[in-house]
């Protein structure tokens, strides 16, 4: 029998809807600041996405499109006063940022207490100690499912693959601190299959499309699928999902799984940023 369908438009409306009520208790709507620079339209797409999101729960967006030609500085400068503005408690940068500006290092000029995509030195480092603090929304987003498919993380053996700064280390850190027996999988592994065949919970964030075939995973093990590649078929992840169903206990599909997450859990850092804000005003 096919592995049960961990469907992630369905959990991530109802992580909508908790965030909504959760808005809606707020004295003030929260609010996000999306910076976009340059003009890929992907990159278009996802912002464009993202505000809709926070319309829909609540959440109040604050757009910025300061040119592809950016100088350095003045996008410095932008963020610096998006950091001192009381109205905005996230920031979004949206990556990839064209190809004269460092995108790890204007990333790192965010405060940490508005880094909503968790990816800024602090946040990571903070995730890497076990200390609370806001938590990259893919890696989240796939903790969010594996809770939903009431998968057991105590004492599992999880197998990473992938050891990207995005997605592959937060999860590992995130999967370790549920007590998880974690395997961090990556490019120069010798005997990707070995290792994969002794996971409980597989997550394929390699960005390479195909790279887990049914071989790889042993019967009834929960298959998330991180990957998101364009290819002359349409977007596919890094399962080979046919083959891979029919011998996993559950699985994510792709498109439909883990990328609805993400933006979704955009939306709980967001309120969790705007709730610690307003806790040290106090």
């Amino acid at each position: 029998m096919p592995g049960r369908l961990i469907d992630g438009k369905a959990v991530a409306a109802e992580v909508r809807e908790r965030v909504a009520a959760e808005v809606a208790e707020l004295a003030h709507a929260p609010g996000l600041a999306t910076v976009l620079a340059g003009d890929d339209p992907a990159s278009a797409v996802y912002v464009r996405m993202k505000r809709e999101d926070c319309a829909q729960v609540g959440i109040e967006s604050f757009h910025h499109e300061p040119g592809g030609d950016v100088p350095e500085q003045a996008l410095a400068e932008l963020l610096g006063s998006l950091n001192c503005d009381p109205q905005v408690n996230g920031i979004l940068l949206q990556l990839p940022l064209p190809g004269h500006l460092d995108g790890e290092a204007m990333s790192a000029l965010i405060d940490p207490a508005k880094d909503v995509d968790g990816l800024t030195p602090f946040s990571a480092g903070l995730l890497a100690h076990g200390h609370p603090g806001l938590v990259p929304c893919t890696p989240a987003g796939v903790m969010e499912l594996l809770a939903h498919a009431d998968v057991e993380l105590e004492g599992a053996e999880a197998v990473v693959v992938g050891r990207s700064q995005l997605v592959g280390k937060p999860l590992a850190s995130l999967l370790l601190a549920a007590n998880a027996t974690v395997t961090h999988c990556h490019s120069r592994t010798r005997d990707l299959g070995a290792s994969c065949r002794r996971a409980d919970v597989l997550v394929a964030a390699a960005g390479s499309p195909g790279l887990i075939t049914a071989d790889m995973v042993h019967e009834g093990a929960a298959v998330i699928d991180v990957g998101t590649n364009r290819t002359d078929d349409g977007l596919v992840g890094d399962v080979d999902f046919d083959a891979v169903r029919e011998v996993a206990g559950a699985i994510t599909p792709v498109p439909g799984g883990v990328g609805p997450m993400t933006r979704a859990m955009l939306l709980v850092n967001t309120v969790a940023a705007a709730r610690t804000q307003l806790e040290a005003r106090r």
